[in-house]
């Protein structure tokens, strides 16, 4: 008869367990990194439909720009239009180019963008048509900035929240050290 331990088989103990595959793993995931081109001709065209919210200045259409926001916070260009036409129209045919950057501070951003998108549509389902304009006015100038010039002012305000420890190092540990002026030493 057999001693008992030889009845086990080792198994390796550093071997971790993976977890079960989920119904939604994947489905609100955010590229990381991201295709700063793509990033910037995104905010390009939100500039532009922003720009026509407040010419024509009807809720709907506040809420076409805040359902855009909603898209790309939840998958990023997966689920997005103006996304997709980024990343597989505008950057391959024009940009021609790609520059990396971390995905965390973009999806950052993007929410600030819904947070003022989804402001302006709320205020103007309440008839303050005047007050959505002038939030989707400033939405405009962060993204012309983002477009023109490559400047994110959510990506801007994520490293300074993770200095200040709002955000924990370990969500971006490639941006905890952006600030406005570049990179600590």
């Amino acid at each position: 008869m057999s001693s008992p331990d030889s009845l086990f088989t080792p198994v390796e103990t550093s071997v971790a367990a993976q977890p079960e595959p989920s119904w939604h793993r994947g489905l609100l995931d955010f590229p990381n990194p991201v295709n700063d081109y793509a990033a910037r001709s995104t905010a390009g065209l939100v500039v532009v439909l922003a720009a026509v919210s407040i010419v024509v200045n009807q809720p709907w259409l506040y809420g076409v720009l805040a359902l855009g926001f909603v898209l790309r916070v939840a998958g990023g260009p997966r689920y997005s239009p103006f996304g997709r036409l980024a990343v597989h129209v505008i950057v391959p045919q024009v940009w021609r180019r790609e520059k990396t950057v971390p995905g965390p501070p973009k999806r950052f951003a993007q929410a600030i963008g819904l947070a003022f998108s989804g402001t302006a549509f709320v205020l103007s389902l309440v008839g303050l048509g005047p007050a959505a304009q002038i939030i989707v006015g400033a939405l405009i100038v962060a993204a012309l900035l983002e477009f023109a010039v490559g400047l994110c002012l959510g990506c801007i305000a994520f490293g300074y929240l993770q200095r200040a420890g709002v955000i924990p190092d370990d969500v971006c540990e490639a941006c905890n050290d952006v600030t406005l002026f570049g990179r600590n030493v």
